[in-house]
């Protein structure tokens, strides 16, 4: 099977368990995580351009697990946490982090936190090595092993 597959196919796989738990995904601390990790997943490269920006808010919008909050407050959490991320990526990634370690304490949101992350870093079709890292680093921040998600 060709990586492009793999990544396709482990992005719906991950949509697909995301959607089976979502009524268990209403805490404020997984809202937080989850626009955390959209930021982080979108600025790995260290830049963000606006169609990615678009495309990133589109995907949050639309997702089915993340219809449980208002999608404005979502939209304005993504943002700040891009913001941080431009600014000054090093320092913006320990604040992302803070945020995304708030799932930590419900290892069901944990896991959902990742697996977002790598539906939004395979919705391109290329979930690509920085893409991949910073969701490993992630995986550290919320005690998980990163194998169990294939990274």
């Amino acid at each position: 099977m060709a990586l492009w597959d793999r990544i396709k196919e482990s992005a719906s796989t991950m949509q697909t368990q995301l959607v089976a738990k979502k009524n268990d995904l209403k805490s404020g601390a997984f809202r937080d995580a989850s626009m955390a990790m959209c930021a982080l997943v979108a600025a790995a490269d260290g830049t963000v351009d606006p169609s990615e920006r678009q495309r990133v808010a589109q995907l949050i919008a639309s997702n089915e697990v993340l219809q449980n909050f208002p999608a404005d407050d979502l939209r304005r959490r993504f943002e700040d946490n891009l913001n941080k991320l431009t600014a000054d990526f090093a320092f913006g990634k320990v604040s992302v982090l803070q945020e995304i370690a708030k799932a930590k304490k419900k290892p069901a949101e944990a896991r959902a936190v990742i697996q977002i992350g790598i539906v939004i870093g395979g919705a391109d079709g290329d979930f690509d090595k920085t893409e991949q890292a910073v969701v490993r680093e992630a995986c550290f921040t919320l005690d998980l092993p990163p194998h169990e998600f294939d990274l």
